[in-house]
């Protein structure tokens, strides 16, 4: 309320009330307010000199001054100011830092050179080789650097045609993971796709001196160049979108596993995604489960492998969809040679990234983005059920529930997320525990401390998968020594002579690996497998 009577700010009575009122007291009376107020303005209307014409109106009385502060007068502009820009620098590249010290012409300069030095100034595939190096690039940059210049469709490629390419990729292409996205990928897309490796891969099988063995062997090429790129997209492929981005490339260590490629004459030294000896392994798995040999297996193929470790009900899971891709699984109940790699590698290797969010995939039921006791409790029930029949007494689900929310310590009561697995470095444990009873009993009977000291250890090691693959491997190479030895009639020599060494083995094992391989796939037809 607006009071602008000055007589009737003097009343003390009045004003002691509007100020009571003004700080929100409760005893002053709105009604009581209103009759006094009304009452005070009528005795200021009687009391009131009537007005003459012409008679000036009397002076305002005079009131004790009180200091007040001096506040500056506010100025009004009417002019509203434009916002002060900001030169923010740019932060965002996804084609990669440019480099203002890099000099193009003088590498297009050294690219003109190098092909003048070729017949007709035009390089087949095996030439592309030397201008890859000349670009700066690992040497097996050169498949697909002949493959965008368009060299596949005239079987050489121009030092014209190579040059313009290049120009056109230093300018708008600043880093090596957005230039092999660009070389690589099909026309106006920015990511890659599993078919976009077969030629870089092709050209691998044939000129790589660790591989020249596959020559002989041209049906296993499709097979070996199929677990590299599903190895390369398990490893790489964090987003599971079958998509891989320059910015995927940055993060992973394929770029580096690549070049690794020239330097390194044996190719099983380079464990990561092109190792033969992990293909082998993986290969004889996949065949040793599929009855048919049409490279495809079923639920109850797979459920047959590592002796029915798996539990029928995870297995289901797998086969549901919840981490393959296309719709043979679902649709046909059929799981591909692809899809087994990805499953063997998750299996095995119950750290890796990647299999934690395979097997988290698998364990979400309700696909709501956590694991809750229900789920939990209903994955445990069939692993009570094979201990029971083994004779062995299970543990009481509310008792291991204890011991894996203490193993996870997740953030949220009642429920574990898949950031609390990859926290607590232990899915491994947690995950056999549900779903794998041979590898849960294994666990039961080592030691904690040792587990906890493998957890607590941070010294780099072999991945389990590693570790996997070497014994695997091993294994089977003496299996198919011993039964090559014995088909030749010299089983009894082999029982006395003394163990080869393992340089002598490693030299061998390709050779009879091939063969055996051979031997397998003689009867198949070739099979597109995507």
């Amino acid at each position: 309320m607006m009071i602008k009577e000055t007589s009737l700010r003097r009343d003390p009575d009045l004003r002691g009330e509007l100020a009571f009122l003004a700080r929100g007291c409760d005893f002053v009376l709105p009604s009581r307010f209103k009759k006094r107020l009304k009452s005070f303005q009528q005795t200021q209307v009687q009391n009131k000199p009537e007005k003459k014409p012409g008679t000036p109106l009397p002076p305002p009385a005079a009131f004790p001054s009180i200091p007040q502060p001096l506040s500056p007068v506010p100025h009004v502009n009417n002019v509203v100011n434009a916002p002060l820009s900001v030169n923010i620098p740019r932060f965002y590249f996804p084609e990669g830092l440019p480099d203002a010290c890099s000099n193009h012409e003088q590498t297009l300069s050294r690219i003109e050179a190098a092909f003048m030095d070729i017949e007709d100034q035009k390089a087949d595939i095996y030439e592309m080789g030397k201008i890859a190096k000349v670009c700066g690039c690992p040497l097996y940059w050169k498949a697909p650097m002949f493959r965008a210049a368009g060299g596949e469709k005239t079987g050489f490629v121009s030092a014209q045609s190579f040059t313009a390419l290049w120009r056109k990729l230093l300018n708008n292409h600043h880093d090596d993971a957005s230039k092999f996205i660009h070389l690589l990928a099909k026309p106006s897309c920015s990511y890659l796709e599993q078919e976009d490796f077969i030629p870089l891969l092709q050209d691998v099988v044939d000129t790589h001196p660790g591989l020249t063995f596959l020559k002989d062997a041209p049906e296993f090429h499709s097979r070996y160049i199929t677990t590299v790129i599903q190895r390369i997209f398990y490893t790489v492929n964090r987003s599971w979108s079958g998509k891989i981005t320059s910015a995927e490339i940055r993060k992973s260590n394929f770029l580096q596993t690549l070049a690794l490629l020239e330097e390194e004459e044996d190719i099983n030294q380079i464990t990561d995604y092109f190792s033969y000896e992990h293909f082998y392994v993986i290969y004889c798995k996949f065949w040793e489960l599929d009855s048919d040999h049409d490279l495809y297996i079923s639920q109850a193929d797979l459920s047959r492998y590592n002796d029915q470790a798996s539990s029928n009900r995870i297995i289901e899971r797998i086969f549901s969809g919840a981490v393959t891709r296309g719709k043979t699984v679902q649709r046909e109940g059929r799981m591909s040679y692809a899809d087994f790699v990805w499953f063997l590698i998750s299996e095995e290797d119950k750290r890796n990234p990647t299999s934690i969010e395979y097997w988290f995939r698998c364990m979400d039921v309700d696909g709501d983005g956590v694991l809750s006791m229900y789920e939990l409790e209903y994955f445990y029930e069939e692993q009570c059920e094979r201990m029971e029949a083994m004779g062995i007494e299970p543990l009481p689900f509310h008792d291991l529930l204890c011991q894996m929310l203490d193993l996870v310590k997740p953030a949220s009561d009642g429920k574990i997320t898949l950031r609390d697995l990859k926290r607590c470095r232990m899915a491994h444990i947690f995950y056999d525990t549900f779903f794998n009873l041979e590898k849960y009993l294994d666990h039961e009977q080592r030691d904690p401390f040792a587990i906890q000291k493998d957890v607590e250890n941070d010294m780099p090691e072999p991945s389990d998968w590693d570790r996997f693959a070497a014994e695997e491997y091993e294994t089977l190479v003496a299996e198919e020594s011993a039964q090559a030895q014995f088909q030749e009639g010299s089983f009894e020599d082999y029982e006395t002579e003394e163990p080869a060494p393992p340089s002598e083995i490693g030299n061998k094992g390709n050779k009879i690996v091939t063969s055996s391989l051979s031997e397998k796939c003689g009867k198949l037809q070739s099979v597109d497998e995507e």
